[in-house]
């Protein structure tokens, strides 16, 4: 096989995305689509996973409130009678949390933060590895943690926590499922372009008393590369992760971030 060949995702693989009508997910899901792949992709909002049908029809969908246990056995049960199968589980499903001195958080915005981020991988791991264990086609988990995996963050603590938490998983599970070739690796993403750091951008600055301007400013000082990541960098990760080139890769927490120093 030529090297570069090594590089690309073995035609055909079945792949599970959380959290994929929109941003990180949706890129993943619509880069593993350009490999060949055959796709399933979970969301919260049906009006988000209809409109990522709709840009790219090639997509399997479903709905899911992903902390809730029931409603993640389901698109599970569905993306397994689609697919005949999974090779590839990407839990991505994630949300910002609060942000708040931890005297200021609500017990509720912590509880849900905990169970989006963290037990709603538990519950995709729960039915998918015994999937994982029925395939010889490279089987892999993805975990999407975070540059807050690694580093402190105040005033984010809730979604800090979860995504340490995401890498001591990932990190264990490895050893736990070596043995039956399944490998696990976390991507850990910095700054990334979008709507969706604008909002915690926003509510960062908000909550220190400066402007928008000002608080994105610290943000890119922070970065060696002095900028943001997109989500096609992150989703480029994915697929060498699951690739033939990447079948030695297990148990990392790899961070694509441009070398954020600081939070």
């Amino acid at each position: 096989m030529n090297t570069f060949d090594l590089l690309k995702p073995v035609p055909g693989l079945r792949v599970l995305v959380s959290g994929a009508a929109a941003g990180i997910g949706a890129a993943i899901a619509d880069a593993f689509v350009q490999a060949d792949a055959q796709v399933y992709i979970c969301d919260v909002n049906q009006q988000a996973v209809d409109r990522a049908r709709e840009r790219n029809p090639k997509l399997h969908a479903g709905v899911a409130d992903v902390s809730i246990r029931e409603q993640v056995d389901s698109v599970v049960d569905d993306a397994r009678s689609r697919l005949g199968g999974l090779d590839i589980l990407v839990n991505n499903a994630g949300i910002a949390g609060p942000t708040a001195g931890i005297e200021a958080i609500d017990p509720d915005d912590w509880e849900r933060t905990i169970a989006t981020n963290l037990n709603s991988q538990y519950y995709f791991l729960l039915r998918a590895v015994p999937l994982l264990k029925e395939t010889s086609a490279c089987p892999g988990i993805i975990a999407m943690s975070s540059v807050a995996g690694r580093l402190g963050y105040a005033f984010r603590t809730p979604y800090a926590s979860t995504k340490w938490a995401i890498v001591g998983l990932v990190k264990s599970l490895a050893v736990e499922l070596g043995p039956s070739n399944i490998r696990v690796n976390a991507i850990l993403p910095g700054v990334v372009e979008g709507e969706r750091m604008d909002k915690v951008i926003a509510a960062r600055a908000e909550s220190a008393g400066i402007s928008f301007d000002e608080m994105k400013a610290q943000y890119l000082n922070k970065i060696s590369l002095r900028r943001m990541v997109t989500v096609d960098d992150i989703a480029a990760m994915t697929l060498f992760l699951a690739s033939p080139a990447g079948r030695n890769i297990s148990g990392q927490a790899i961070s694509v971030d441009g070398n954020v120093e600081y939070l």
